[in-house]
């Protein structure tokens, strides 16, 4: 089979406009307000972030990763991803055009397992950019791995009473929500008594016990958080699909955001190896240019080639999702490019960062979030590890050990075999 990454030529053309608005309207935000994408908005940040967006709907490309019935444009993951590569060079970016994690992947699951009266009260605010979430699933003691979680949701009447701890709740600082899983069987396993609840982060109980930054975040500025559930209620129609249907949710929201985290790192790869060419080209050292040392030459081709290959996966990935619509189908490779991704990012970052001098280690350059960002990508939406035994578990999948003493490409065995074909023509 065959597959194609062409688009028609409209979108090309907002292609080419979602280019230029990042470069020229959104990276200023990046350069004046660093860090502040997903604090509220105040009198300084809130005409300019507005009109940003506004213009952004303007062009029919607010939260494209959405269903025309939910306001998007229902774009498959292929455009999907070439409209991530743009956005992935700026972090403000992802917050102009509503493609911002976790909201994205919050959205998504409301929209797919909410009621009517969830969609109105949570997903509509998210949609319009009036809100932030959190979504709350990993727990101190557990990490991601489900099978040892222990927050609790017991239900009483007519409510559910939420009890255990969670730790890294992304956005926890300036969410209006919070997405909680919690077990509500523990009598079955863990992919099956599992449930998912809503929860309005001034709910009486939900305590924030610290916020968490990650590397080379002030404490008092990270958006993370490891919050307390003490004895939370909620009402019974606070559950966000049916009961015991957490897991499923859960994979719903990752797979197509993993292809969307990859290709914004494409976009991030992109533009150091813009900068580890620019200076190659204009530093001059031991009578020559940077660019005329082979060591440097193996670098920049070593980095084309890297990013190059990776894009391509990626794409291809984004596509089979398209063709196929079945996340199970494609879980392979997409757990092969979630597991390269903090790989690509952290070789070509560093390459540009090390040609850079002590330029490039200096709070002057933007490589120390970039290069951080490698570190954060190896354990989102689980850690490499897990994912590479994904990958292995079905690479092996339906494969046979060979029937006798030797492999089945054994070649003295498969002359003997060859010798006899002919013998027999």
């Amino acid at each position: 089979m065959t597959w194609d990454f062409r688009t028609e030529p409209e979108f090309e053309e907002k292609l080419e406009w979602i280019r230029w608005f990042r470069a020229e309207r959104v990276e200023p935000l990046d350069l004046l307000y660093p860090g502040r994408a997903f604090h509220p908005l105040d009198d300084e940040t809130g005409p300019v972030v507005r009109a940003l967006k506004q213009q952004v709907r303007d062009q029919g490309l607010w939260a494209p990763h959405l269903g025309p019935e939910l306001g998007g444009r229902g774009f498959g993951q292929v455009k999907l991803a070439l409209i991530n590569e743009i956005l992935g060079a700026s972090s403000w970016a992802p917050v102009i055009f509503g493609t911002a994690a976790p909201d994205t992947g919050n959205a998504e699951i409301i929209a797919r397992y909410g009621t009517e009266e969830q969609k109105e009260r949570y997903l509509q605010p998210l949609l319009e950019g009036e809100c932030f979430s959190c979504f709350s699933m990993t727990e101190p003691h557990a990490g991601s791995d489900p099978t040892m979680f222990t927050t609790r949701a017991v239900r009483d009447g007519d409510e559910w009473v939420i009890t255990g701890r969670k730790y890294f709740s992304s956005n926890a600082r300036t969410s209006r929500f919070v997405i909680v899983m919690a077990v509500t069987n523990p009598d079955v396993s863990a992919y099956k008594g599992m449930s998912m609840f809503l929860v309005p982060s001034d709910t009486p109980g939900v305590r924030v016990e610290r916020h968490v930054g990650t590397l080379g975040e002030d404490p008092e500025e990270g958006m993370h958080a490891l919050i307390s559930y003490d004895g939370v209620r909620v009402p019974a129609d606070a559950l966000l699909g049916g009961e015991g249907q957490a897991f499923a949710i859960a994979q719903t929201r990752l797979g197509g955001g993993r292809v969307h985290h990859a290709m914004r790192v494409v976009g991030q790869c992109n533009k150091a190896l813009d900068m580890m060419a620019e200076r190659a080209v204009s530093r001059e050292t031991q009578g020559s240019r940077l660019g005329d040392k082979q060591l440097v030459q193996a670098d920049l081709a070593d980095s084309y080639a890297q990013l190059a290959q990776f894009r391509l996966f990626v794409l291809y990935t984004a596509w089979q999702i398209d063709q196929y619509n079945d996340y199970k189908r494609v879980k392979k490779d997409i757990a092969a490019i979630k597991f390269l991704t903090p790989k690509v990012l952290h070789d070509i970052v560093y390459r540009s960062m090390h040609l850079h001098g002590a330029l490039g280690v200096s709070n002057e350059m933007p490589f120390a979030d970039m290069w951080t960002g490698a570190a954060v990508m190896a354990v989102v939406d689980g850690p490499t590890e897990v994912h590479k035994i994904t990958v292995a578990r079905e690479v092996l999948r339906g494969r046979e050990a060979a029937p006798g003493l030797w492999p089945t490409q054994h070649l003295p065995t498969r002359r003997e075999w060859a010798r006899k074909q002919l013998e027999d023509m």
